[in-house]
């Protein structure tokens, strides 16, 4: 049984003609007759009944309507979902952010996204970067953004406009206003850094790699799972951390916190999405606004 079979018999059970149908169809009557001839014939049930020159319903021809207008109409519900879904006025966007992006970078351009594309609901988890990674090979996002970088190669990435990572104290630490960190002094602080897994600290360990010192050198008092949490500690005087400016930028604004003198780098952003996995039409516009900035 196809979709035109179907409106041949509304139009012939509407018409209650087989030449008037033909011609609201723009069909031939042969044409015409032949498809409700082969639904009778493939289901063994006689659909109308020939009087004369007119045609009416059987029984089963009435009941049978009911169904075939309710299916027509649902295929035709269903088209229109395309055509909203390619104009992107329907559709839905889950995205695996990291804290940072989430929090500091993200927002602004979700909110200009929205006013483009109104109808597309976007639904962002917060997560650090290995966790962002997992949901977007496990198929839970659509696209992942993250700070740290990633190796799996199922995941394809594009790199965007990120941040730098700045060396910070709170007002009673004793680097607070002084010159140059030399990288040997690292260790005589104790320090407050993201959880492993974050972004944020393994870019700041690879840092310390570049100039030759090992991570483990460090002395870490606390490791705690977001950027509020590590900026409250440092605050608190619990010692020194390296964040991103974006999230830091506010305590600086307001004297709470003091930036440091010490080279660490500049970072990327990284936009993730499956390798073997398609993206819908609203995914991948955003992937490109996000690409096109």
């Amino acid at each position: 049984m196809t979709l035109e079979q179907l409106r041949i018999f509304v139009a012939v059970a509407t018409q209650q003609h087989v030449t008037r149908a033909a011609a609201a169809l723009n069909l031939t009557q042969s044409a015409v007759s032949a498809a409700v001839s082969s639904l009778e014939a493939r289901h063994a049930v006689r659909l109308f009944d020939r009087v004369g020159r007119r045609i009416e319903l059987t029984e089963a021809g009435r009941l049978f309507l009911g169904e075939a207008v309710a299916v027509l109409a649902r295929a035709e519900a269903a088209e229109r979902m395309l055509a909203d879904l390619s104009a992107l006025k329907r559709g839905r966007i889950a995205i695996h952010a990291s804290q940072t992006i989430t929090g500091y970078w993200l927002p602004e351009r979700l909110v200009a996204f929205h006013q483009r594309y109104p109808d597309v609901d976007v639904a962002v988890k917060a997560a650090n970067t290995a966790q962002v990674a997992k949901a977007v090979l496990d198929g839970a996002a659509d696209l992942g953004l993250v700070e740290g970088e990633v190796t799996d190669p199922l995941l394809d990435q594009d790199r965007l406009p990120g941040d730098r990572l700045l060396l910070l104290v709170g007002n009673h630490h004793p680097w607070r206003g002084r010159g140059d960190l030399l990288a040997e002094e690292l260790h005589r602080s104790p320090w407050v850094l993201r959880e492993a897994g974050s972004g944020t600290r393994s870019e700041f360990e690879e840092a310390l790699r570049g100039q030759g010192r090992a991570p483990e050198e460090l002395s870490v008092a606390l490791e705690l799972p977001s950027n509020e949490a590590v900026l409250s500690a440092v605050m608190a005087g619990a010692g020194a951390t390296a964040l991103s400016d974006l999230v830091a930028r506010g305590a600086l604004a307001g004297g709470h916190l003091h930036r440091v003198p010490f080279p660490l780098p500049e970072r990327p952003f990284r936009l993730l999405r499956h390798r073997e996995r398609g993206l819908s039409h609203a995914a991948r516009t955003l992937r490109d606004r996000l690409l096109d900035e």
